[in-house]
């Protein structure tokens, strides 16, 4: 039976997941481990203790982006209309691109493309997508013939302009004509 972790751990570890994560946005796979506990508020060895390794933490990185993106779909959808929730949705999977650059193609060297992280994380979006765009085509605001994974594949599309300069506010402004597509025509017929 696996014991519960102590409070002060759970803490501990969800900091460095969240102290990492910024830091592999900023500074790519090569961040420094110690740099990351340092700025955590705990020594090196706490971080070795929950992830024995660099590719264990940038794995849990992915891990918690995907999880956070995913949770943030379900308050939006609580607080916003559907088609405004999809759209701000689309806006932060951008957003949620910058954080892992450089860390899914890391993982991707290290892992099999079908490796359960991988399949995970793609269940994860792909059902987020689909309850997102169910929910604004059922209120009648985008457009009745909308596929899920379209949008997903365009979005992620949109996003490999990654390398460029200024890519951010380009994928914004594409994902918003995205957006501006998926409603066009949506009240006819």
């Amino acid at each position: 039976m696996t014991r519960a972790q102590r409070a002060d751990a759970a803490r501990n570890r969800d900091r460095l997941l969240e102290v990492a994560s910024e830091a592999f946005a900023r500074d790519g796979v090569d961040a420094s481990l110690e740099g990351i506990a340092k700025a955590a508020g705990v020594g090196v060895g706490t971080l070795y203790r929950h992830f024995p390794n660099r590719d264990a933490l940038m794995e849990a990185v992915y891990r918690r982006n995907v999880d956070v993106l995913v949770g943030e779909a379900d308050d939006l959808l609580a607080n916003k209309p559907p088609a405004e929730a999809l759209a701000e949705w689309m806006q932060r999977f951008v957003a949620y691109v910058a954080t892992k650059r450089g860390l899914a193609v890391h993982l991707k060297t290290v892992m099999a493309a079908d490796s359960e992280l991988f399949t995970y994380s793609q269940e994860r979006l792909n059902g987020t997508v689909r309850r997102l765009v169910a929910a604004a085509v059922e209120s009648g605001e985008i457009r009745a013939d909308v596929d899920p994974g379209d949008v997903l594949r365009a979005l992620s599309g949109v996003c490999l302009i990654s390398d460029l300069p200024g890519w951010q506010d380009q994928a914004r402004r594409i994902s918003g004509l995205l957006m501006d597509g998926l409603r066009y025509g949506a009240g006819a017929g």
